[in-house]
């Protein structure tokens, strides 16, 4: 019985830090697409090959409100959708004690 308990704490943690990776990737494609306009910098390439995946489903939603506003909001809703999933995993891996 403890070896599953085990293993389900520790896929939560690794899923954790995952989450913690895409936060933080999704925070600084944010941040740096104020101050980095050229669309071929290799940092910006690498940050928009990993967080697109995440990113493109939010910005496909929210397509109509981003047209009205001109500002993308799908990096904001990542990040929310992200922290929510974190504390339901951790929640989880405390009942699993």
């Amino acid at each position: 019985m403890f070896i599953i308990v085990y293993t389900l704490q520790g896929l939560a943690l690794a899923l954790e830090l995952g989450l913690n990776l895409f936060y933080w990737l999704i925070i600084a494609r944010a941040l740096l697409s104020w101050f980095i306009n050229d669309p071929f910098n290799p940092l910006m390439l690498f940050l928009r090959r990993f967080t697109d995946p995440v990113l493109e489903p939010f910005s496909k939603v929210l397509m109509p409100l981003t047209l009205q506003i001109q500002v993308d909001l799908s990096p904001l809703i990542a990040i929310f959708t992200i922290s929510f999933a974190k504390h339901i995993l951790v929640r989880i891996a405390y009942l699993l004690r």
